[in-house]
């Protein structure tokens, strides 16, 4: 029942994000058991061909509000075109000090993005960003998907 209440969030997100205007690139990855495990790593692919331009990249994770932890560490790993690999650790926060959400709570799903704005890319081709939990442990619970969301950045007066 729980998988198929995801699933059906899932898909009415993606209709009412393809009403307003198209992202460059988007993909979502769900979890199975609303487990991601240590070796699921989401992986996101996608071509520049304009490399004049900046886009602003987001990271969006969904959780319950049964999530026991204030954030989560993740490691993105970036591979551009000519196979050059970056490794870089990001912290996601959930929770403020308070314990209220940070992101956007609606019943009991709580996404919280990670954003990174005005980005120019080096080189024309394509890209992967590949995503890894950062903890410990063999999985985080209640964690039910991971999107990645690539538009083309808009001057701040619009």
């Amino acid at each position: 029942m729980q998988i198929r209440n995801s699933i059906l969030l899932v898909l009415l997100s993606v209709v009412l994000f393809s009403c307003g205007e198209q992202s460059f690139y988007e993909k979502v990855v769900a979890f199975d058991d609303r487990e991601w495990k240590l070796d699921v790593k989401p992986e996101y692919t996608f071509e520049v061909k304009d490399v004049s331009k900046e886009y602003d990249f987001t990271l969006s994770l969904r959780t319950s509000t049964d999530y026991q932890y204030s954030n989560l560490w993740i490691f993105m790993k970036t591979i551009t075109p000519d196979g050059t690999i970056a490794r870089e650790p990001f912290e996601i926060v959930i929770t403020n000090d308070d314990g209220s959400w940070v992101g956007e709570k609606s019943g009991s799903v709580v996404t919280t993005p990670l954003y990174f704005r005005s980005r120019k890319l080096p080189k024309a081709g394509k890209y992967s960003f590949i995503i890894e939990q950062g903890i410990t442990q063999s999985k985080v619970d209640e964690v039910l998907d991971l999107s990645f969301m690539v538009e083309e950045s808009k001057p701040e007066n619009q």
